[in-house]
Formats: C-alpha cells, structure tokens, sequence
C-alpha cells in the first residue's frame, strides 16, 4: 500500500488560511428576480406615470451646460442660477459672446462656478468649432465636451435624445448598493448591471424614477420606508417596514428655484 504524501505546507496554507478562501460575490449581482423587477418598476410607472428631470433648460444646449454645472450641486440650486443666465445665453455663440466673466456672475451662486465659468465657455467654443453648434447625439462625442463626463452624457442622450441610458448620480449609486438592486464600487459597475437587469419596457423612465425616489422617498440619511410603495420586495438590511405604501400617482413634479 502506497504512503499518501503529505500536503505541502502551500497546500495546507491555502486550504486552512480564510484570507486565501475565495468569496462570495455580492458586487455585480442584483438581489432581487426577474419577477420582482418587473414588479418594482410597475409600481414606480404608476406613481410616476410621465417623471421628469428636475433640471430646467429650453434646448440640448442649455440642458448641457445646466446638466454640467449640476455637479457637486443641487438642481434647485442650478434652476435658480441658470434661469437668468439662459435668458440672454441659450446658444453656444450667445454663451461665447457673453464671456466667462459674466458667465462667473450668473452662476456664482453654484459651488465651483469659477471653474464651471470656464467649461461652459470651453464646451460653447468647442460646439462652435467641432460640431456646427449642434448638440451631438452620442457619448463619444458628448464625452469630448468640456466639463462633460459619462454621467453628463448619459442624461443629455436620455432627456434631449430619447436615448434610453443610465445616469448614475449619488442617489442611483446609494440606491443600487442599498436596497441590493445593482451593487457596485463605482458609477460605472452600477449603470452597467441596472441596464442589463431592467425590464426593458421600463428602461426610458428608470433613471428618473431612481433619482426621484432617492430624492424624496430612499433619503441618504434615513430611509423613510413608511412612504416607500415596493417596502415588501426592499431587501435593504436598513428597511424598518414591509408593508407597502398605497399605490397612487403622485400629484405632477413642482420644480422649484428655491434650496
């Protein structure tokens, strides 16, 4: 009878040591079937029949510039400066004429207006020179704008376009890691996996349905599950109710200027 071997002492450690085990992937899986999906995205369709974003703008142009100095801002907070501001500047060649000076006057209400000043008038010259003054419909080209990142483009296809994307924000981001629906480390991993796990008769409307309910029902600090209308599929660890709120449509968005 032939002696086993012993193991080596590699084999033992990684058998033995938990640090080498491998473990459980819970980032780039949502937690919830295809059935619960489905039905958390028809509540939010019938509480929010037509949702809207909440930035205000008259064209793709100004819904650029407003969407870039959304950053590290609230959209109230752009509302009130931009209402002015594209009045007299709602085209790449009245932006350009006005100047970054005056542009820094208008919105230097926003956080990082002085730099923001600059990229708006960098992204005006730059659909001047490189597009015709027009909007460009793809990421690949909207990415090239100044001050404009994938997040930027994702919003100005979906709102301007009628592209169906997913524009990952705070709110989206908290959400996906939250309540399990697309866990993942950045923006990027989370708009990946909501674009692959959303039912796709939803897709158009989920970025705003997401944002809004962030905004106003998934609140970063506490969750007000009590108005929550999908409490009984939530699988948040954080949940403090299972029972669902009525589902009714909401009175329509009130966008105010006011933080």
């Amino acid at each position: 009878m032939t002696e086993a071997k012993p193991k080596s002492s590699t084999q033992t450690l990684k058998k033995s040591n938990p640090e080498t085990r491998r473990k459980p992937a819970t980032r780039g899986r949502t937690a919830y079937s295809r059935a619960e999906l489905e039905e958390i995205f028809r509540r939010f369709s019938i509480q929010r029949p037509e949702p809207k974003g909440e930035l205000e703008h008259v064209n793709p142009f100004t819904l650029v510039v407003a969407v870039a100095l959304s950053a590290q801002a609230t959209d109230a907070g752009v509302n009130k400066a931009t209402r002015a501001l594209f009045k007299v500047a709602d085209t790449p060649e009245k932006m350009l004429e006005l100047g970054e000076e005056k542009v820094r006057d208008y919105i230097k209400t926003i956080g990082l207006y002085r730099n923001k000043a600059k990229n708006v008038i960098a992204l005006s010259r730059k659909l001047v020179d490189d597009f015709g003054s027009v909007v460009p419909r793809t990421r690949e080209e909207l990415v090239t704008l100044p001050g404009v990142g994938r997040k930027t483009a994702n919003v100005v296809m979906s709102m301007a376009f009628g592209i169906p994307t997913m524009a990952v924000d705070t709110h989206i981001l908290r959400i996906g890691n939250r309540i399990k629906l697309a866990p993942g480390k950045t923006p990027d991993e989370v708009e990946a996996i909501l674009m692959r796990i959303i039912p796709e008769q939803y897709l158009f409307h989920a970025h705003h349905w997401l944002i809004l309910h962030g905004r106003y029902c998934c609140k970063a600090r506490r969750p007000e599950c009590e108005r929550c209308v999908i409490a009984d599929i939530c699988k948040s660890p954080e949940k403090t109710v299972d029972v669902p709120a009525p589902l009714v449509e909401l009175p329509p968005q009130a966008i105010s200027a006011v933080e």
